[in-house]
């Protein structure tokens, strides 16, 4: 049996999961087993079916998780710690307290702005003027954070700067080398500390 199903939206957020997993000390989490199915109806697949394929596996694995983000899963009408609750319900008769659901908000990306030096190493930044006053002068918003309000398409935007082709191993690097322990995202601690209490270290 393994530890832990990962059940996701698409493979943007499984590579920026397998970056953090494969870091358990910076998670403060010990080694994690794992398993990632992408759902092929995208983020409110998850939403609608992700509790069932969750459920149909329970001899599996110990743990699952479901995780999507709040723009695009078809039910925005509802905040993120609303459709977390929900599909909590639809886990606990099999899963029990072991069945958790992380809503990101707005969408998997805002995880990438932990850092400007980070983005900046993996993107190549071309230019001498620093990420985010860049964005700024181009009249992007930030919220309270410092993060895009259009966490996408600002990455989108940096990416074209330099020509980096479109790929979900950014995802990956970037999580391989933020600080996983200092990311203000709230799903993002939500997520930390769901893992930390379930596989804490050794």
């Amino acid at each position: 049996m393994q530890d832990l199903l990962l059940v996701v939206p698409d493979k943007n957020t499984h590579f920026a999961l397998r970056g953090a997993l494969a870091r358990p000390e910076a998670l403060g989490t010990r080694t994690i087993t794992h398993r990632f199915d992408v759902h092929p109806h995208r983020d409110s697949g998850v939403r609608i079916t992700g509790a069932a394929m969750a459920n149909l596996q329970r001899a599996q694995f110990s743990h699952a998780l479901l995780i999507f983000d709040h723009e695009g899963c078809g039910d925005e009408g509802k905040t993120p710690g609303e459709l977390e609750a929900e599909l909590e319900g639809k886990l606990r008769p099999v899963w029990d307290d072991a069945g958790r659901v992380v809503v990101i908000h707005p969408e998997v990306d805002v995880w990438l702005w932990g850092g400007d030096n980070t983005l900046a190493e993996v993107l190549r930044w071309p230019l001498s003027q620093g990420i985010r006053p860049w964005l700024t002068e181009r009249e992007w918003k930030f919220d309270e954070r410092g993060k895009p309000r259009r966490p996408k398409e600002a990455f989108e935007k940096l990416r074209e700067v330099h020509g980096i082709p479109r790929s979900s191993s950014l995802y990956e690097e970037i999580a391989s080398r933020l600080s996983l322990r200092r990311c203000a995202d709230a799903s993002f601690q939500r997520l930390r500390e769901i893992l930390c209490d379930w596989f804490p270290p050794a």
